[in-house]
């Protein structure tokens, strides 16, 4: 992580840039009104990772009460693997906890190996299992964490 561009809440100027790396990492998982919502809700932070303007990896999530429930992570793929994917992850928890958040949640491909290690690093455990949940017929591992002050 560049110390002089650290993670930092996302914002609705910065829509292209979250676009261009939906459409990098994530084969535009989310349309750009998807992405409008997603920005201007307060209660849907979002963390991004820059380096020399440009958006190298980014976290959303979607407050609930007291749960975040974490929407979204992708890096780069000219990134991957350098450790950006947990950079912007725990400071979507930190954010998450300063507004209120006691517990986390997300969905994960059950085929995903990476990103399941990710998340297992991060102290999530596997709560339970959505069958067939993605569109190529993939189950969804349901995993939780407590998030620590």
């Amino acid at each position: 992580m560049n110390v002089r561009n650290p993670a930092r809440l996302l914002t609705p100027e910065q829509l292209p840039a979250c676009l261009a790396l939906d459409q990098a990492a994530l084969d535009g998982l989310w349309t750009e009104a998807q992405w409008r919502t997603e920005l201007a809700d307060p209660r849907r932070p979002g963390i991004g990772l820059w380096n020399q303007g440009q958006l190298q990896a980014m976290a959303c999530g979607w407050l609930v009460v007291d749960e975040l429930h974490i929407t979204l992570v992708a890096v780069d793929p000219r990134w991957r693997r350098q450790g950006l994917g947990r950079v912007v992850l725990a400071a979507l928890l930190q954010q998450g906890h300063h507004e209120g958040a006691r517990w986390a949640t997300l969905e994960v491909a059950a085929s995903n190996a990476a990103a399941r290690a990710l998340y297992g690093s991060l102290g999530f455990a596997e709560a339970g299992v959505r069958c067939g949940y993605y569109r190529n017929g993939d189950d969804a591992l349901i995993q939780w964490v407590k998030i620590e002050g």
